[in-house]
């Protein structure tokens, strides 16, 4: 085979599962793949099952692997959502020690340690990457929920000098135009609608960001239909289901059944954490008002 075109394809594997098309890249035949791509291709087909909801079954394939640190470091990804943070964070630690200039390591193992409040470790490992544009991608959404836009934007402007037409680069830009707001919300979403319309490549992840761009437009209606068309054909994907939530509790309508079934979707989705927690405020605040009956 063509090493370019074996690449090209690695490549194809590469922006189907960032564009949130998961079972296109478990589908995906990679026995006509150069021998080098092969763990690659492999990794991102678990990553796929994982983010499916299938980490037991990702737990179970690579339980014997812990030599391959890419393959551990896969583990380590799949315990950290099946809820196994102590083994998770003990793999994902062991594994930055040791594999630091692993490029699946940096990825996936500052992933678990990110998820567990491990900010500066995260970083201090993802900054080891040498041309990683899932390392930078990741730094971008580190540095954003930190509320750094600027250092986000500046990682951003960094990545475009070496991978201008980048489909990681363009949506990272994207996720701090977000954040910025004004006439950057308008540059998200073209970038998103291109994603969203190109019928090859149109994947829950991009209507996610096109709907987002347009409830920051204030165009609540376009959102609603964007959500809705997209649940109907991926009626299991958390973020879809999570900013369906949003876009409900925005326009002030009840959203108990989409609730229900994000908790069935995906448990510890960081959107019920926080409508539980704020829930729990409430009902404190609450408390101190009720009236008091003396008998």
């Amino acid at each position: 085979m063509d090493p370019f075109s074996a690449e090209g394809e690695l490549i194809n594997i590469h922006n189907a599962f960032h564009q949130g098309q998961y079972q296109e890249v478990i589908d995906f035949d990679t026995s006509a793949l150069s021998p080098e791509n092969h763990l690659p291709a492999r990794i991102l087909q678990l990553r796929a099952q994982i983010a499916l909801g299938q980490s037991d079954q990702v737990l179970s394939a690579v339980d014997t692997v812990e030599d391959t640190p890419d393959l551990a470091a896969t583990k380590a990804l799949a315990q950290q959502t099946t809820g196994d943070e102590d083994s998770a964070l003990k793999l994902a630690q062991d594994l930055a020690d040791n594999y630091p200039e692993n490029a699946t390591v940096q990825v996936l193992a500052g992933t678990v340690l990110q998820a567990q409040g491990k900010s500066e470790e995260a970083l201090a490992l993802l900054t080891k990457h040498q041309g990683n544009l899932e390392a930078v991608a990741l730094i971008v959404q580190i540095h954003l929920q930190q509320n750094r836009s600027d250092l986000a934007l500046k990682e951003v402007q960094a990545a475009k000098r070496w991978a201008q037409d980048s489909l990681l680069v363009n949506l990272a830009e994207s996720w701090v135009g977000l954040r910025v707001g004004g006439e950057k919300y308008q540059s998200a979403f073209y970038v998103y609608e291109e994603l969203a319309s190109a019928p090859s490549t149109s994947a829950p992840h991009s209507i996610v960001g096109q709907a987002v761009a347009e409830i920051h437009l204030g165009r609540l209606p376009e959102a609603e239909a964007a959500l809705t068309t997209a649940l109907e054909k991926y009626p299991k994907d958390a973020e879809l289901i999570a900013n369906s939530i949003v876009l409900n509790v925005l326009a002030g309508k009840p959203s108990d059944e989409l609730e229900s079934l994000l908790q069935r979707a995906q448990p510890s989705h960081a959107l019920l954490a926080d409508i539980q927690e704020k829930s729990a405020f409430f009902d404190t605040a609450a408390a101190k008002y009720a009236p008091r009956v003396s008998s």
